[in-house]
């Protein structure tokens, strides 16, 4: 009784991972295909017509860029020097210092010659007290405000930045972000090319400005990172942002913004109480509030997603960094899916509640714990003498070649559609990466996601944490 027993439970493991893996696969597939599509229809609907003219009207929609700081006082001077070059006239560069502890505020009151100035502050303010508000007497920087804070963390400081905006659009980034001169024109535009809609976000690509050679806040040479901890970052971040966000983008169901480069219309980001200050996940979960806020009123609206290389940024070289990174994204991303559960297959809210949601459950939240489990079921199994080889290999196998051959598309597509590494050497580099990652790099993320997973659910307490810049290379 007690081998039928042992047979019906591992009859039924087998059944539950070769499904789970199936679908796994028909929804990458499905996945490469909508991001394919939407890259072409993309670049089609974007191949004519130059707002560059209209933009650079004084009557253009007004955004802010909101770029919190803490203890950037390495790079702080050269990351303002390249947002305060961007292409665009209607728009003002607001950095939150957020209570740094190193010469960051000193470091921009030099450089931009700043002077503290008067402005009455709401008797009812929620955020962290300010501390002064700074700007220039030079019109060369009269788009710059600085703003010193308390301390509050990154979300307290982007709510700052959105209440004492008075522009239309906000930009929340971070403030170590390059931002390519003409990103404001395809933001902006994101949001007009919508009749019937209303765009409440846009979100875009993050590439990885390891390595790459900077000159006076410009990108002038793009190149492979040399560290190989970021080369992984680097092919992770193809795969997601080139292929998996525009999957979503194409039908419309994107949940996530990167906190590195995300625009939001200031309007329904108040409406919904900003940035929740509470979670680590900030970047996703307003987006869940404003979709929500938006389905709740029954208005038409949309989330775009822009594919062109508009914001370049630098990645952990460090494991311990890294693996701190993404500790709190697992967290981030526990707190948002719980907060939002009741989204969980309900068809109030459409794709979002019945495709989206359960793909983030089922994939981001659920997937690396299944793995991290499986891997110990697998050493018992063995230790037992009751693992199924044949089985084992053949399903180990099918994964790690999907993987590989979804990591190389997302290689070859972005080459034919993007083409920023343009060294035959560097493509290879690249593949090879790939092929070693789910070895090499991919138990390092799962990993990280456990234990964010294990502190949150076990209320281990555990901050924000922090990263060592170590600053772009500079053009000599």
């Amino acid at each position: 009784m007690d081998s039928e027993v042992f047979g019906i439970i591992l009859e039924y493991i087998n059944v539950v991972f070769l499904t789970f893996t199936v679908v796994l696969f028909t929804m990458f597939t499905v996945m490469g295909y909508l991001s394919t599509r939407n890259s072409i229809h993309y670049r089609n609907k974007n191949s004519f017509g130059d707002m560059s003219k209209v933009m650079a009207s004084p009557l253009a929609p007004s955004i802010t860029i909101i770029a919190p700081a803490y203890n950037e006082g390495m790079t702080i001077v050269e990351n303002i020097r390249s947002l305060m070059s961007l292409r665009y006239v209607n728009y003002e560069v607001m950095v939150v210092n957020d209570g740094s502890k190193d010469d960051t505020l000193q470091k921009m009151i030099d450089a931009y010659d700043l002077e503290l100035i008067e402005q009455k502050i709401d008797p009812e303010w929620r955020n962290k007290p300010i501390r002064g508000i700074y700007k220039s007497p030079h019109r060369a920087f009269s788009k710059l405000t600085v703003i010193d804070k308390e301390n509050g963390g990154k979300s307290d400081a982007l709510n700052t930045g959105m209440a004492l905006s008075s522009n239309q659009y906000v930009g929340c980034i971070d403030v170590d972000c390059l931002l390519l001169p003409d990103a404001l024109l395809h933001v902006v535009k994101s949001f007009f090319q919508r009749s019937e809609k209303r765009v409440i976000a846009v979100g875009g690509v993050i590439r990885v400005a390891n390595s790459c050679k900077i000159n006076g806040g410009e990108l002038e040479e793009i190149r492979l990172p040399t560290n190989w901890l970021a080369r992984f970052q680097l092919l992770e971040y193809t795969r997601s942002f080139i292929l998996g966000r525009m999957a979503w983008g194409r039908i419309d169901s994107l949940l996530i913004i990167s906190g590195a480069f995300g625009f939001f219309d200031r309007e329904i980001a108040l409406a919904v109480g900003g940035y929740d200050t509470g979670t680590v996940g900030e970047d996703m979960e307003i987006v869940f509030k404003m979709r929500r806020y938006m389905h709740d009123c029954k208005m038409p609206y949309t989330v775009e997603y822009i594919p062109d290389s508009l914001c370049w940024t630098e990645v952990p070289e460090d494991l311990k960094i890294f693996v701190n990174q993404r500790d709190r994204w697992a967290r981030g991303n526990l707190e948002t899916l719980f907060k939002h559960k009741d989204m969980f297959f309900n068809s109030k809210y459409g794709r979002l509640g019945l495709i989206s949601y359960p793909y983030w459950f089922f994939y981001e939240w659920m997937a690396p714990l299944m793995e991290f489990f499986g891997f110990f079921t697998i050493i018992i199994f063995t230790y037992l003498g009751i693992l199924n080889w044949e089985f084992f290999i053949a399903i180990t196998a099918a994964v790690y070649m999907f993987s590989v051959m979804f990591s190389f598309y997302a290689i070859l597509w972005d080459v034919y559609s993007y083409n920023e590494y343009k060294k035959t050497k560097d493509i290879l580099i690249l593949m090879g990466c790939a092929i070693v990652e789910p070895l090499i790099f991919h138990p390092i993320v799962v990993w990280s996601a456990v234990r964010g997973n294990y502190k949150k659910l076990f209320k281990v307490k555990s901050g924000w944490g922090s990263q060592v810049r170590k600053g772009f290379a500079k053009a000599t």
